[in-house]
């Protein structure tokens, strides 16, 4: 049974992982609200709890290996990859291109599952994506925490968030909260948040 929203937004809420403001996303992107994954993952409780709605849904697809991209994704994927037994791996950015470093690799035909933490343009999940094609691995499916597109955003797969919300985003041209002087935070692993 899918945990009911109200109580994600609580968790998110309880945890100041749902933050308000003026905020410049990782696609590049500008919003009031910011989900900080990693404040509600840092609690062990709701790591498992979270992380085992994305297990349950894609336990019955054999998945012999979990990839993320780095850095957000790795704590989901390494807490979904303990759940299924699979052998989790993570991607991470050189040169600005997604890779898989430090010996990872996926063998062709391996099952795989891609996980993240937060989805907002699918920019990240789709180059992970790619790298499970270019090796001729088997794509299961992706899972995130949040989909902040509330499923407009299609990876061609079975995918699965254990939230979704749609969550006003803007080109930085556009942005209303930048045309009244107001600047942005870059919050995450690249900010202060």
């Amino acid at each position: 049974m899918k945990l009911p929203k109200e109580q994600i937004l609580e968790i998110f809420r309880d945890t100041k992982a749902l933050l308000e403001g003026h905020f410049q996303l990782t696609s590049g992107m500008h919003s009031p609200q910011y989900f900080q994954c990693a404040r509600v993952l840092q609690f062990p409780k709701y790591l498992h709890l979270l992380c085992g709605e994305i297990a349950r849904h894609f336990g019955y697809n054999e998945v012999e290996v979990v990839l993320s991209p780095a850095i957000g994704g790795i704590v989901v994927g390494t807490e979904v990859g303990r759940m299924l037994g699979a052998r989790t791996i993570f991607a991470e950015r050189k040169d600005g291109k997604m890779e898989l470093r430090r010996g990872f690799e996926i063998l062709p035909g391996e099952r795989v599952l891609v996980v993240e933490d937060v989805v907002t343009t699918g920019g990240s999940t789709k180059e992970v994506i790619d790298l499970v094609k270019i090796a001729k691995g088997s794509l299961v499916g992706t899972g995130c925490i949040v989909d902040r597109s509330n499923g407009k955003v299609q990876f061609d797969t079975k995918q699965f968030a254990v939230l979704q919300m749609e969550v006003v985003a803007h080109q930085p041209a556009d942005c209303p909260m930048c045309k009244s002087g107001s600047e942005a935070i870059k919050p995450g692993s690249r900010g202060n948040y």
